[in-house]
Parts: C-alpha cells; structure tokens; sequence
C-alpha cells in the first residue's frame, strides 16, 4: 500500500505535467485568423482644392441655367477599390428617411440634370487606400423646370463580393436645386384621430393621437411638433409632448402617434397638434413659414365618477324609499293607536253603563 508521502509525490508529478502541457498548448497553438483588409467610402462637396465644410450641395438656379461644381470621393478603406459616382432622384421613405432610387432606375427629376466629365451621367474612379480624387460636376436645369425644391444625392457605389454574392456599398450627399418662382411652402396636417386610454386612476390615462403632416407645396420643410390635451374651456391636461419632424420633400407626407400622458378621466377632450415648419441650416431660405394647428375630439368616458354616482343614486333612492315605508309604518301605527284608543274608550264606557244598571 503506497504511503502518504509517495502518493503526495505522485500528485505532484502530475500537476506539473498539466501545467506543462497548458503552457505548450498556449505558446504553440494556431493563432485565429481575422480579416485585416476593410472597405470604406466617404464622399463630400468640394472646390477645386479639396472639401470644403459643406454637408449638403444646395443651389438656386433658374431654368436653363448651367452650374459647375466639385465633389471628393475617398477611399477610406485598406484595399483598392474602384468607385462609382453617379447622381440620382430623392424621395421620402415611409419612415420619413432621405431615401434615392435604387441603382439602376432611371433619374427623371434633378438627378438626371447633373453630368460628369465628358456628359457621362457616371463616373469610375479607382483608388488606392487612403487615396481621395476630386471631381467636377455640372447642374444643367431644364428650361421648363417648376419652381420649388427638386432633390437628388450625388452617388458613391463600390461593388465587393462576399462570399458568392456581390455586395454593393453605397454613400451619398443630399443635392437640391430650387428654382426661383411661385415658391409655396406648404406643411399641412391632412389627418388627425385621437383615441383615449384610461386607468382605474381617473386622474390618470392617456391621448393617443394621430395624425399626418402632408407636405403639399413645393419647398422641402421639416417641423417642431407640440401634441397636447385640452379639456372643457380650453383648460390644459396632461403633459403636452414635444418633437420634430424629419424633412419632407414636396409631395411627401409622414403619419405619426403621439402618446400624451397624465390625461384624466375628464369626459370631454379636445385633442390639440401644433405645428411649426422649419428649414434646415444648411438649406435655402423660403421666407416666411405659417404655424399649423388642427386638433380632434376624443370622449375619457370618467367610469369610476358615474360609478359613484350611480352608487350615491342608488342610496338616495334607497333612503327615499326607507323613508316612504317609515312614513306609511309610522302613519297605520298611529292609525292602530288611535282606533285602539277610540275601542278601549268604547269598552270603558260600555262597561260604566253596565255597572249603573246593575245598581
């Protein structure tokens, strides 16, 4: 039988074998491997020397009009990569983004006015990573272009495979030429609804309201929005709600719900939607912009109120009709006296005269 000593010694021998094979295993073991080369694009308005600070490319040029411009594309990536730069149409998504057709539909509006070198409506520019290459553009505006804001984006698409499939990257600048004339901008809310939403609190609950900001001019405009509850006399309720909406193009609208909180249980509702059009910092000033309200009636029916009241009614009219049964029980009690009187007084009498005629 091994003695204490040499079975301590024995444990020893194979700890040290562990950590000998962990440190081997650590020191000797592949290495994962990780992919070091990346792809990047970045674009910028530019002059001829290089960008220039601008973050969006805006002009007013009136129709028939020729404007030359310049554009930096760089390769911020560690490969080299071969660029494509094009322009296209803008339009609104549902969700209120900037968003410009796909790839290979057809510009019909202001990406379709602008050319690269030669008249090209595309350009390939290769690059080395790192590396930036400014181009020049031009903005040619159809002689019978509307008045108002048309929008499109300058195009930077770099196609890399993936595996088996081909992936297209794509980064691009805000472009808008407006032209001079009958400009009209025009935010409207086209739709509002409300619908309320109550607590066992009647102080409590909430206005859901709805509604859609319709941008039914020609000057692209974004807004601040401020949503909030009235109840009768015009009296505010409930936490009024700030916000903004994203720039609409013209023709574009957005649908949008609004939650305002602490709304009691009031009855009668006046749900109220201010808005104030904007325009963004960088964009063309179109003058003056008008305010626009609308709002919507929503009922908070107050159920626990007119429980109440129906509970306080139920008592009253219990109490009357306690009241109208005491009242009948106390009159045939007195009626009962009162002929129980006139009998005993009978009685009392009768019993008087019996007894003088028995004498």
């Amino acid at each position: 039988m091994p003695t204490t000593s040499a079975v301590s010694r024995r444990f020893l021998r194979l700890l040290a074998t562990a950590l000998l094979a962990l440190v081997a295993f650590l020191v000797f073991a592949p290495a994962p491997a990780f992919a070091d080369d990346s792809d990047g694009i970045s674009g910028t308005p530019a002059d001829a020397n290089g960008p220039d600070g601008r973050s969006r490319l805006s002009y007013q040029a009136a129709p028939g009009q020729h404007l030359d411009d310049f554009y930096t594309v760089r390769n911020t990536g560690t490969t080299s990569q071969s660029f494509t730069v094009f322009a296209t149409d803008a339009f609104n998504t549902d969700d209120g983004a900037y968003g410009l057709l796909d790839t290979d539909a057809t510009p019909t509006d202001a990406g379709s006015w602008v050319a690269f070198e030669g008249g090209a409506t595309q350009l390939n520019v290769p690059l080395e990573p790192g590396a930036s290459a400014t181009v020049p553009f031009t903005v040619d505006v159809p002689a019978d272009a509307r008045p108002g804001d048309h929008a499109a984006g300058i195009v930077i698409s770099s196609v890399s495979p993936v595996g088996e499939i081909l992936v297209d990257k794509r980064v691009a600048t805000r472009l808008y030429v407006r032209v001079p004339g009958d400009l009209q901008p025009n935010l409207t809310i086209s739709a509002i609804s409300a619908a309320y939403a109550g607590e066992l609190n009647p102080f409590a609950g909430s206005v859901d309201v709805t509604f859609t900001v319709a941008n039914n001019g020609n000057v692209a405009l974004a807004a601040r929005t401020l949503v909030g509850a009235n109840a009768l006399f015009g009296l505010g309720v409930g936490e009024s709600v700030s916000g903004e909406i994203a720039e609409l193009l013209p023709g574009a609208h957005r649908t949008v719900t609004v939650t305002v909180p602490g709304v009691g249980q009031w009855g009668y509702l006046n749900a109220v939607v201010k808005l104030v059009p904007t325009v963004d910092a960088d964009a063309l000033n179109p003058g003056p912009l008008r305010e626009v309200s609308r709002d919507s009636v929503v009922i908070a029916v107050p159920w626990i109120f007119l429980a109440l009241l129906v509970l306080a009614g139920l008592v009253m009219l219990a109490l009357k009709l306690r009241g109208k049964r005491d009242e009948k029980n106390a009159r045939l009690w007195l009626e009962y006296t009162e002929a129980e009187a006139r009998r005993r007084a009978a009685e009392e009498v009768a019993a008087t005269r019996l007894e003088e005629a028995t004498k």
